[in-house]
């Protein structure tokens, strides 16, 4: 009950901060391609990989699970140098955007799984090293802002690789923690075949993985398939980058003994200050999530040493992203290291948020232990002024139904009862 007030506490303290920077409702149809660039504007060009569900608007993709995975061509457009800091995503306030001030798509059409290789092995023939970076995003991100960030992170790295993108089916709704937890455990087979599917392809010569939040999960848990199924992870697979992991420290020793001794080089990228793992340790009840440990405290420092893991440490790094989770993406400097460690042959969670669904997002894990219905309760009244809220809150109290009233009440009781005296 302590963990549950401590979460509540945390939730709260944070949504008074973030109350006065409400985000805006990102309009329908970002996906759908504009006619042409702007002049000085940039283009990263993409193959996606999905479990995601097709839907039948312009956006190409939902949050529901498809039966089988499907692919897509995607090219981006990124405003000029002029126009933009790195690090920054900028969205179009309504469609279509103007490429000269907002990232906005040139094509994107659904393929098959052979105009998918085709795709890639154009590409990967004329790239240094013939290096594929496959992308994984975290949770409460939709389709647009997995691939928005994507082609951010690519452009500002300066990596000449060919980019992969592995979407997984997220609501895109800070409310939706649960059902994304489940759906990165659906998407681990998938993302296991399509990394199968590059490390056998012989025009590839390397792969790196890049993957942030809750895409660890997906991705560790993947890795470790492939290590049982074959032996080892395979051979082409040479770096593993983890970002902000939401992943339980002892759950990670685990599964990296289950890859066994012949593993791809491991870089996990932490920050103390990382307020949504904060959160998520405490409502969870783990030791520590591997995104906010401290690598020079025991036994830590042992450990990764040990397993030859570089960590690096942003916990000093300062970013506009108040909850600290998405550093990596958001700064210039890491964004240029991971180019860097990619040339040398070594933010993101940008999801589309109401004000009261960041409230939600510190908690994480919550959904597990409160359940969804608290986020409904405490986003309520937000859900009235901020229209980003009220679209997610009504799909999720038509999912709660019933459970709604009775939750009110306890969740009522949880924040106004005073925890009692130790005796």
């Amino acid at each position: 009950m302590r963990q549950i007030r401590t979460g509540l506490a945390g939730v709260i303290w944070i949504a008074a901060g973030l109350a006065v920077s409400a985000c805006a409702s990102r309009p329908p149809g970002i996906m759908v391609p504009v006619a042409e660039s702007a002049p000085g504007a940039s283009r990263v060009e993409m193959v996606v990989a999905t479990t995601r569900a097709k839907v039948d608007t312009g956006d190409l993709y939902g949050g529901d699970r498809a039966t089988d995975p499907s692919f897509a061509e995607i090219t981006v457009s990124i405003p000029p140098a002029s126009a933009r800091a790195i690090g920054e995503v900028q969205w179009p306030k309504s469609v279509p955007g103007n490429p000269a001030t907002d990232f906005v798509t040139l094509k994107a059409d659904i393929i098959d799984q052979a105009e998918a290789k085709r795709w890639l092995d154009k590409r990967i023939e004329r790239t240094p090293h013939r290096q594929a970076l496959v992308f994984i995003h975290g949770y409460n991100n939709r389709f647009e802002d997995a691939v928005f960030r994507f082609a951010q992170i690519v452009h500002d790295a300066g990596a000449d690789v060919v980019p992969v993108l592995f979407t997984w089916p997220s609501r895109g709704s800070l409310l939706a923690y649960g059902y994304d937890r489940e759906s990165a455990s659906y998407s681990r087979d998938a993302l296991e075949k399509l990394l199968t599917i590059l490390a056998k392809d012989p025009d590839v010569g390397e792969i790196s993985i890049l993957a942030h939040s809750m895409g660890n999960w997906v991705t560790l848990e993947a890795l470790r398939q492939m290590a049982i199924r074959n032996g080892r992870v395979l051979p082409k697979i040479k770096t593993v980058m983890l970002a902000a992991p939401d992943v339980d420290v002892d759950i990670f020793r685990t599964q990296l003994a289950d890859m066994g001794k012949t593993r791809p080089r491991f870089a996990i990228f932490v920050s103390q200050d990382d307020r949504a793992l904060q959160v998520s340790q405490r409502v969870w009840g783990s030791r520590a999530r591997l995104g906010q440990i401290d690598p020079e405290a025991e036994p830590f420092r042992t450990q990764f040493e040990r397993e030859k893991i570089t960590v690096l440490d942003l916990t000093k790094l300062r970013t506009a992203d108040q909850l600290n989770h998405g550093k990596f993406a958001e700064s210039p400097e890491v964004v240029q290291m991971i180019g860097a460690r990619l040339a040398q042959g070594q933010t993101m969670s940008d999801g589309r948020e109401g004000v009261g669904d960041r409230i939600i997002q510190v908690t994480t894990g919550a959904a597990a232990t409160i359940g969804n219905a608290a986020g409904v309760i405490i986003s309520a009244p937000v859900a009235v002024v901020d229209p980003s809220t009220r679209e997610n809150f009504g799909a999720q109290v038509q999912e709660l139904g019933s459970t709604v009233t009775n939750t009110a009440t306890s969740t009522g009781r949880l924040l106004t009862t005073p925890a009692p005296v130790p005796q």
